[in-house]
């Protein structure tokens, strides 16, 4: 839709610095911002582009003098109005009624138990599977492809998109949104060795996923072998995310794509882990605890630290040695040629 800035900027609570008549209809980045664009200006480094950009205004932290006839938003978080912005000036995307549902919510090749529940206004799109004793709440939407296994419990305004699968007995809360091909609740990765050979262990646990979490396309959760996987209330996984069996994630957590987390892991709320970050099985890691992509963990990390490296060290440290190690070759030679002149 569109909208004037003076409009906008009333339900943004941001206060108007310019031009109020003008009218914008999308978001774009600062680059590409066009003249019915609104963009923002989050981090500093981008602040040169303020005086190029064809943008119609921008959401500024602070006015800037230097930004020639620029309509600016002054608000006190630019990147969060930017998001709500986007929801005023976008929303998010509608999701279609099953194509072969005719006056009602469930496609006609939809297979449904019987002893399973499906709550009111849930849409079903084709060659969903719903087994027996499952119960999914109100205003849900199931995708094509949905797999969804004995006894899960699915609560209210969940979206699966296609090819979800929850295995027997896991349970969602409400507003958990699973993108393309995400699995929940396979068996863990349990074996015992003896003599020689990988005897399986019965996973006889489940997952629990709280409410207001979203998992990216491609990702595994497993079952615990005892008691409960659980993904805390808030919690958000980009693509491409695997969870060990037994292992607890707090509430609020932030995980980049490619995160591993082995095993009885125990992670605490807010943390922020960043792409191709590993974690050690039976490890605890803090509240607030923020660990740059590729870092190792592999010991308990305290609460609040900021890490990275491998193995995991203060972030600091980490950014100095990988500096250091980007030049190893010349640093090696150098030592030799100290070496040599010394023995002379």
């Amino acid at each position: 839709m569109s909208m004037t800035l003076a409009q906008l900027a009333e339900r943004l609570g941001a206060t108007l610095v310019g031009d109020g008549s003008r009218t914008v209809s999308s978001c774009a980045g600062i680059n590409e911002a066009g003249e019915h664009d609104l963009t923002f200006l989050a981090n500093p480094k981008y602040s040169k582009y303020l005086a190029t950009t064809q943008a119609a205004a921008v959401l500024v932290r602070a006015l800037d003098e230097n930004s020639g006839d620029l309509i600016q938003l002054v608000c006190d978080d630019p990147y969060f109005a930017f998001r709500n912005a986007m929801m005023e000036l976008h929303g998010f995307r509608d999701h279609p009624d099953p194509m072969d549902a005719g006056d009602g919510n469930t496609s006609e090749s939809a297979r449904i138990h019987p002893g399973a529940t499906v709550g009111e206004g849930t849409r079903v799109h084709p060659n969903v599977t719903i087994e027996r004793g499952a119960r999914i709440g109100s205003r849900c939407h199931l995708y094509p492809g949905v797999f969804i296994g004995e006894d899960v419990v699915i609560g209210d305004d969940c979206i699966l998109f296609p090819n979800v699968v929850i295995y027997d007995r896991c349970r969602l809360g409400n507003r958990v949104a699973i993108h393309a091909n995400t699995t929940i609740g396979q068996d863990g990765f349990g074996y015992a060795t003896h003599a020689g050979a990988h005897h399986k262990i019965p996973q006889a646990g489940i997952v629990v996923i709280e409410d207001d979490v979203e998992l990216g396309a491609g990702c595994a959760i497993e079952r615990a072998t005892m008691g409960e996987t659980r993904i805390g209330e808030g919690t958000k996984f980009a693509d491409l995310i695997s969870i060990g069996h037994g292992t607890t994630i707090g509430k609020h957590c932030l995980f980049v794509s490619l995160v591993g987390i082995a095993g009885s892991a125990t992670i605490g709320n807010y943390v922020v882990l960043g792409g191709q970050t590993g974690v050690s099985g039976h490890l605890t890691i803090g509240d607030g605890v923020q660990a740059l992509g590729k870092t190792a963990i592999v010991s308990d990390i305290e609460a609040g630290r900021n890490i990275g490296g491998v193995p995991a060290v203060d972030a600091d440290t980490a950014k100095r040695n990988a500096l250091t190690a980007a030049n190893l070759h010349e640093l090696h030679k150098r030592v030799k040629k100290l070496e040599r002149k010394q023995a002379d």
